[in-house]
Parts: structure tokens; sequence; C-alpha cells
């Protein structure tokens, strides 16, 4: 193997949730509590606990969740050396959070909250569909004075996920930080809608702050007003490394004047949760073993190729060990 480099380190901070999946038999459930088929909405503490006391006979099954926790997680299941910084409550789902990812060798820096875990009720129609009733609970209370330059310190990049954006005073604080410490940041879109919601302050960010950027395609648009080439072009100008994801058609990534399109694996896709979040995961760990861009993409799209095949964001055990495979081919040449 080439790659004889000692691997960077990953820290991964954002909201710390549990994701509850609940197979339903029908939607009858949704229309009970008020939630649109296919969509993601914030419920309160009190909602929350209905929802999953209505569905705790369907033996409901539990994954840790939020964007960033599912990037530092694929790291990890990689052999990525990683860590999380985010908040939980000394609870059921808090302990779960935290052991889940100490059996992963991920380093949780977890502080206290003051209300409940956070917990996505994850609900799932018979025709596959997903539904979120997501309650933040103690996710929501991270704040600036819960960080320290010796958090940071330790690790060569972070990674953020842009849900965080909505709290302007917290995520330039982490970025302001994390630069201090000599950090390489890697940005998350998260959604479109977050995009548009945060436009110009998010511009802000990613031109001071900003090294790497994921977007998919939608997120790109909202972003740049244009479409996957030309607005590729355009956040490559404002940060080091821009890649913008196009679903079927794979990636695009440009650093500099260097343009890579790598093509995407065709499969049967069941449900894309967590698609871009283990993509991110494949990129990074490329990235801090000393891949090329190209090499990081194909093995972020491989990782997002298994992980649309089935329901949820966890790639399952089965599938890792062709993933490993590939990922010797490519530190070989």
């Amino acid at each position: 193997m080439k790659n004889e480099k000692p691997q960077k380190s990953i820290v991964g901070i954002g909201s710390a949730l549990v994701d509850v999946l609940i197979q339903l038999k029908n939607d009858q459930l949704l229309e009970q509590f008020g939630l649109a088929k296919g969509s993601m909405e914030l419920v309160d503490a009190e909602l929350s606990k209905r929802i999953l006391d209505a569905t705790a006979s369907l033996n409901p099954g539990m994954e840790t969740g939020g964007s960033a926790a599912n990037t530092v997680r694929g790291i990890a299941q990689l052999g990525g050396k990683t860590a999380f910084i985010g908040k939980v409550h000394d609870d059921a789902m808090g302990q779960f959070f935290k052991q889940s990812f100490e059996a992963l060798t991920i380093q949780p820096h977890l502080f206290q909250g003051s209300i409940p875990s956070g917990v996505a009720a994850t609900l799932i129609s018979p025709d596959s569909e997903r539904t979120f009733g997501t309650y933040l609970g103690a996710a929501s209370e991270l704040s600036v004075d819960d960080l320290s330059d010796e958090l940071f310190a330790p690790y060569d990049y972070l990674h953020i996920e842009g849900y965080l954006v909505f709290n302007h005073q917290l995520i330039e604080g982490i970025l302001k930080i994390a630069k201090k410490n000599g950090l390489i940041v890697s940005l998350d879109m998260a959604s479109f809608n977050v995009v548009e919601a945060n436009l110009d302050f998010l511009k802000q960010l990613v031109n001071n702050y900003v090294d790497i950027v994921f977007a998919n395609e939608e997120e790109a648009k909202s972003y740049t007003g244009k479409q996957p080439e030309e607005a590729l072009a355009e956040i490559a100008k404002q940060c080091d490394i821009a890649v913008v994801k196009i679903g079927k058609e794979g990636s695009l990534i440009q650093s500099g004047a260097e343009v890579i399109r790598v093509p995407a694996t065709p499969v049967n896709a069941i449900d894309t949760t967590g698609a871009g979040d283990v993509y991110a995961s494949g990129f990074l760990f490329g990235l801090a073993n000393g891949l090329g861009l190209e090499h990081c993409g194909k093995l972020g799209g491989l990782m997002a190729a298994e992980v649309i095949q089935v329901l949820g964001a966890k790639i399952p055990d089965e599938c890792w060990p062709k993933i490993f495979a590939e990922l010797q081919i490519m530190q070989g040449e």
C-alpha cells in the first residue's frame, strides 16, 4: 500500500439524536398526530412522548441519528479516527447514544442538557415513505459556552451539519474556535430550506471559515441560483473543495481549476435517508487518509449506494466487506 502516512482525525459537531424506527401498519397514526406524510416536522416533548407511547407495541428499532453524527459513525466504521461533540440528557436515550458511539470507538464529547435527549420518531409507512416527528431536546441546548480550544485542538478536521446554521451565534462561534486551532472545516448544507432561510449568513460563513462544502443539487441551486456545473464552479471560488451531489448522476468535485465527475453506482434505491451523510463519511475518510479527490468521491458514492438500498441511515454489516475490498484497491493505486 502506498498510503503510509498517519491518518488524520475528524471531529463532528451537531444534533445528538436517537432515531426510533417504527414500521407502521397503515397511515392512521400520521393523521392522528397531524404529521404530513413524508415530512420532517419538529415536535415538542409532549407530542414526542405521545407518538412513542402509541407505537411502543410495534417493536421499534433504535439507531443513533443526526446528520453529523451519521457522518462520524460512517467514518468510524471505515476505521477512521473520529469524535463527536453534542448534547444529551442523562436518560435512556442519552445513554444509548453515548454507548453506541463508544462501542464504535468514537470519542464522545457529550455535554449534559437540562431537558430530555433528542429523539426522531421515524414513522415508516407500508410504502416505505418516511415521516419524521423530531424532538431536538437537549441537542438544542448546545451553546458556544460549552466549547473550548482544548476540545478542538487535538483534531485535524471539523465536520459540521448545516442544521446548526439556524443558531447564528453557535455556528459562527464553533467555526471561529475551529479555525483558531487550525482545523480544516467541512460543512454539509443539510437542506435547501436551511440554505434559503439563511442564505446571506451562510455565504459569509463559507467565505470566511469553510474549506470543504457538501451540497446536493437542490441545496447548490438554493445557494447559487444555478444548475450543478455552474453552481459547483461558484462554490469552488469560495472554498478549497466543493462537492455537488447529483443523485443518480453521481457527484461533481472541484478544487481550484480541477473538476472531477464521479459516476454513481446504479442500485435499487429504497430510502435516501442518510445518503448525503455517509457520502461525506467516505469523502472525509479518504481525505484524512491521503486519497486523491476522485477516490474520495468514489468511496463516498459507494457508501451512499449501499445506504439507499436499505431503510435507515446505517449501512448494514454485510455490506462492509465489499466497501473494504474497494477501499483496499484505492489505497493500493
